[in-house]
């Protein structure tokens, strides 16, 4: 079987779709990697909010499936929004990479080694909320570009310290002398960060029964759970919303948080049950946060946009 995977051209998206490559070449399959550039990518100078969010860093490579022009595409799976086009499916959740966020510094003491007033870049409003919990006498500032154009500005001492994911830092094989791993329990990760999605046609069967193999159990409870919490939240890319499920055995645990952007109003929640239970345990979870308020802060965040 020959198949032919559609992934944006960074370097991490390269390497990340390499690595399903190698496992279905494993299987017997013949594949091509088809590098596709996508909106997000031709806007790598603007926040986020500002041109519509992570999904357009899919949408061209949706299209390219639904057109059969690719017959796999390989996400990095915080930048598929909660919903995902009909007639394409979610056939695979590889094993899941390091979850956590990651500081880089040039400082020792992580976050609170930082001096007052040093400047932490961030390409997320949830990152940006979170540091000034921890540390709100330091100055957060956007970031844009790829891993490696990041940690080039910080090597050039534009920034004073970056949060970044540290599933891609690992991937690239990317090292910097003062790293911190921020705890996820505090410093709660995007959902899905640290997962690969794998992408198909529906209709496809031959190939999702050969992607299968691909998936992991472990990541795809936990990326169900994740999931869920954001579908049901119906967050925008405007609202700095956090969630982070973890297995443990045969039961996970879910922790999710909504915001605002000025950090002066945080709803944090915490659920927990049986792994098969897992998205109803994320909607779960949502329903908590939407209860106390959290419906308000996203409609008076996305409002803002």
């Amino acid at each position: 079987m020959k198949v032919r995977i559609g992934t944006r051209g960074s370097r991490l998206a390269l390497v990340q779709s390499e690595q399903v490559a190698v496992a279905l070449r494993a299987a017997g399959a013949e594949v091509e990697i088809v590098p596709i550039r996508t909106s997000g990518d031709r806007l790598a100078d603007r926040a986020l909010a500002d041109f519509g969010g992570k999904a357009l860093f899919v949408k061209e490579i949706e299209e390219a499936l639904l057109d059969r022009r690719v017959d796999v595409g390989v996400h990095s799976l915080k930048d598929l929004p909660a919903s995902i086009p009909a007639g394409l499916t979610l056939a695979a959740y590889p094993a899941r990479e390091d979850p956590r966020d990651a500081l880089l510094s040039h400082s020792d003491g992580g976050l609170q080694g930082l001096q007052a007033g040093a400047a932490v870049g961030t390409s997320s409003l949830r990152r940006a909320v979170l540091v000034r919990l921890i540390r709100p006498d330091v100055v957060t500032r956007p970031i844009r570009g790829n891993v490696d154009t990041r940690v080039d500005k910080l090597r050039r001492g534009e920034y004073d310290a970056l949060v970044i994911a540290a599933a891609g830092l690992k991937r690239l094989g990317i090292t910097w002398p003062r790293t911190t791993a921020l705890d996820p329990s505090r410093f709660i990760p995007a959902g899905g960060q640290g997962v690969l999605a794998v992408e198909a046609r529906g209709d496809d069967h031959a190939l999702l029964d050969l992607l299968a193999l691909l998936d992991d159990a472990g990541s795809r409870t936990e990326a169900l759970a994740e999931r869920a919490f954001l579908g049901r939240l119906e967050a925008g890319c405007h609202t700095p919303v956090a969630v982070h499920a973890r297995l443990d055995g045969d039961a996970v645990a879910v922790s999710g948080l909504v915001a605002t952007r000025d950090a002066m109003r945080v709803l944090r929640g915490d659920v927990s049950g049986r792994a098969r239970d897992a998205a109803a345990l994320g909607v779960a979870l949502a329903d908590d946060l939407l209860a106390r308020g959290a419906r308000a802060i996203l409609d008076a965040e996305e409002g803002l946009r």
